[in-house]
């Protein structure tokens, strides 16, 4: 079996691992990042490794040991297999803190490579110069947080139950300090209590213009508000059902795994530095999650959109793969594009927009009922209905008598609002509909 790809500047092939690993890795680092695979030959023929998991531990020690600045939540291991044959992926990201270099040669045109073509090259002295010139230093690991006195419960919590021991060095093993010895903004960002304000905004139309629901869920914990996040839009996702004369179709308003990644593409790559948070946006018609920030310097969209990349802030992305929220770098753009097309991202010099159109679900016939000069669904009729005889009635309240999710019935008000056929008076919880025709 062949890879079916040659070495690039992307790709590198190993028949085992030998004392080139950190020239490789380094070389990847301070370029764009890049896949190394071993136990292929130079062909791309799959050849495979045996005592595959001492390979692994290897590989993670040595990268992890050798290589600085520190380099966790930068690589990810991935053995893959093939006709028995067992062969290593070690997935590299472009580093956000170049120039990379091997240890005990330092900086110097010994220790720093630069991914060229197929091969890791030497780094001249002004490379050298150039990229520690443009070095990330207003990283979230050398920002101050602005509350000291930290607490992570929440945080060990998650760590205990993922069977990670938890003991006196724990926080610095996350890299969550200074320099100076100080708590940093990754350690507020996972603190039990923070001020970051993470909501998700429920609207009654297509736009920005009807608020109808603003939840919150962050001032905790980032992981905790990642989970409640995600939970929010399981529960929103429900089973809708169509049923014909020959049979019962069943349909998801969206992709959960899609919607899923997104989520945490928004909470791992957002541009935290600014203080904005990311923005979870529900409306009649779509879902929209946009995250501070554009694209990562020395990427396109096009690579951006085949999942080349590399996370911003590499501390935080280490704590979500130990806790097993996110898999291999990259997947979850992949993943989105596997299910919706890559027209459902915006992507400007400030922020990173994905919009999810719902699926057609109408739980009710298709059948149309006419209304005057406007035509309705079966379900918008039922519930004029309804709110002639029960002004009152919430939305929740019309979810529950119809047996669909709360966001199908706000979907239909916002249509009927369009229509000019109602209006809500006074608040959500104590106003009352104004059927106007």
């Amino acid at each position: 079996m062949n890879l079916g790809f040659i070495e690039d500047e992307r790709n590198e092939f190993k028949l085992v691992l030998n004392e080139k690993l950190e020239k490789e890795v380094v070389g990847f680092l301070n370029a764009n990042g890049g896949n190394l695979y071993i136990g292929v030959d130079d062909s791309g023929n799959i050849v495979g490794v045996d005592n595959v998991d001492d390979i692994q531990l290897q590989i993670k020690d040595r990268i992890k040991n050798n290589i600085m600045p520190i380099t966790l939540g930068l690589f990810d291991i991935e053995v893959l297999n093939y006709d028995d044959k067992k062969y290593i992926r070690v997935g590299i990201a472009k580093g956000n803190e170049q120039p990379y270099y091997i240890n005990k040669k330092g900086m110097t045109e010994n220790g720093c490579y630069i991914r060229i073509g197929a091969s890791a090259e030497r780094m001249t002295k002004e490379q050298i110069e150039n990229l520690y010139s443009k070095r990330t230093r207003n990283s979230l690991k050398n920002i101050i947080s602005p509350i000291q006195d930290l607490t992570f419960s929440q945080l060990k919590i998650y760590y205990e139950e993922k069977k990670f021991t938890i003991n006196d060095n724990f926080l610095k093993q996350l890299d969550l300090y200074t320099p100076e010895g100080k708590f940093n903004y990754v350690a507020y960002l996972l603190s039990d209590n923070n001020r970051i304000s993470i909501k998700v905004a429920t609207y009654s139309g297509t736009d920005a213009y009807d608020l109808d629901e603003n939840e919150e869920y962050g001032f905790c914990c980032l992981i905790k508000a990642t989970n409640r996040v995600i939970e929010k839009f399981e529960i929103l996702n429900k089973t809708f059902a169509k049923i014909t004369s020959l049979e019962r179709k069943e349909k998801k308003m969206f992709d959960n795994i899609a919607i899923r990644e997104a989520i945490l593409n928004a909470m791992v790559h957002n541009q935290w530095q600014t203080e904005n948070p990311p923005k979870f946006e529900i409306f009649s018609d779509h879902i929209s999650i946009t995250s501070t920030g554009g694209l990562p310097n020395g990427i396109n969209k096009e690579e951006f959109l085949r999942g080349y990349s590399y996370p911003l802030h590499p501390e935080l992305m280490r704590v979500f793969k130990d806790l097993d929220l996110v898999e291999q770098l990259g997947t979850g753009i992949i993943r989105i594009l596997k299910v919706y097309d890559k027209e459902c991202y915006e992507i400007s010099e400030n922020f990173i927009r994905v919009n999810f159109k719902y699926n057609d679900v109408n739980v009710l016939k298709e059948e149309k009922i006419s209304n005057g000069n406007n035509v309705l669904s079966e379900l918008q009729s039922e519930m004029l209905k309804i709110m002639k005889k029960n002004p009152t009635i919430t939305q929740e309240e019309l979810a529950q008598k119809f047996g669909v999710s709360r966001m199908s019935i706000s979907r239909s008000i916002g249509e009927l609002k369009e229509k000019q056929i109602v209006i809500r008076e006074g608040s959500n919880k104590s106003g009352k509909w104004i059927i106007l025709e």
